[in-house]
């Protein structure tokens, strides 16, 4: 591989002033790892073929402290958010642009371990990185590595996916158990000083997204559960469609340790960080056969319906208890915590 010619051991300013290192750091490192027909041209913007139809777009910026965590890094996690943040268009991703923030001093190993992370990931999503940047500053001026990446993707389909498109009836399903990221960076983070067997459940959804959509056309939104939780995305999508949203909270899944730490720590697992998990609001007709698409695809074995869209109000969520007692969701306020993406 061409990247045994890559000798540094650390990242420099050189390389990031479109130098000589600058050079190397491209064909020697990013290239190999993440090249391809367009970005290896290396222009300051990437020509695609848009046949008549709609494209969407979308952009993320990721900034996660660790950088590397328990079922991911930085690198998955900033492929990852964007092609889920695609999916949630039900488009087929075109391309992705990616652009890397490096501190002086930042290893080279770690630079490698990431981007073959990426590579991975874009490989799954069956995308790829089409352009790009890299960027050095001063040692300080940064905290190890920023990324940013933006990303492409075809729509294929007549549906409008919005959640101003949710309607009274519509059954909602998760893919699988929350708060399993937010959990797992910090257990990495050395201030709580705890040990915890939660991996990420960061992943790229754009499949599980695919094969609903090839089964009924009745999908009114999906959402990606990411920053502020489940709770935050269904008050997001109850205010937008201006309804009563009910959940329940015995079919919300949450691993037992991740319940178990939130107690502990004074935590609400419904305001807790995903990356792989999304939320779907489907006309009740077609609920089953979605959730039992869902759970034949491997990021939604534990998939549940986990509520129903109320008739039209204030744009409020409530949960309703095993006891019978009902709690209306709020926003939440300020982080719980900061730095999960």
């Amino acid at each position: 591989m061409k990247d045994q010619n890559f000798k540094d051991v650390n990242i420099q300013l050189s390389h990031g002033d479109g130098g000589l290192k600058s050079n190397q750091l491209i064909h020697n490192l990013i290239l190999e790892y993440l090249g391809n027909d367009l970005l290896n041209r290396l222009e300051d913007s990437a020509v695609i073929k848009a046949p008549g139809s709609r494209i969407a777009f979308t952009t993320d910026s990721f900034v996660v402290n660790p950088i590397f965590f328990p079922g991911g890094n930085i690198g998955k996690l900033a492929i990852c958010g964007t092609i889920n943040d695609l999916a949630t268009s039900g488009c087929v991703p075109i391309g992705l642009s990616f652009s890397l923030i490096l501190e002086e001093g930042f290893p080279v190993s770690h630079l490698k371990k990431i981007l073959a992370s990426m590579r991975e990931t874009l490989l799954e999503a069956k995308t790829s990185i089409i352009t790009g940047d890299t960027k050095v500053v001063e040692k300080g001026s940064a905290d190890k590595i920023f990324i940013n990446t933006s990303g492409l993707g075809l729509i294929k389909h007549n549906s409008l996916l919005s959640p101003s498109e949710v309607k009274t009836g519509d059954k909602i399903i998760i893919n699988g158990p929350i708060g399993d990221h937010g959990i797992s960076i910090l257990s990495q983070r050395k201030e709580f000083n705890f040990q915890s067997n939660i991996v990420s459940d960061c992943a790229p959804l754009s499949s599980l997204v695919s094969a609903v959509m090839s089964k009924t056309k009745k999908i009114h939104a999906f959402r990606d559960a990411t920053r502020g939780g489940l709770a935050t995305v269904l008050l997001e999508i109850a205010q937008a469609s201006g309804h009563i949203i009910n959940i329940h909270n015995q079919n919300i899944p949450v691993r037992d340790e991740v319940r178990g730490i939130c107690d502990f720590l004074g935590l609400d697992p419904l305001y807790i960080a995903n990356e792989g998990k999304m939320v779907i609001f489907v006309d009740p007709m077609d609920a089953q056969v979605v959730l039992d698409t869902i759970r034949n695809h491997k990021y939604g074995k534990q998939a549940a319906i986990i509520g129903e869209v109320g008739p039209s109000g204030p744009g409020s969520v409530i949960l309703n208890t095993e006891i019978g007692t009902r709690r209306m969701l709020d926003m939440l306020y300020g982080e719980q915590l900061p730095r999960i993406c």
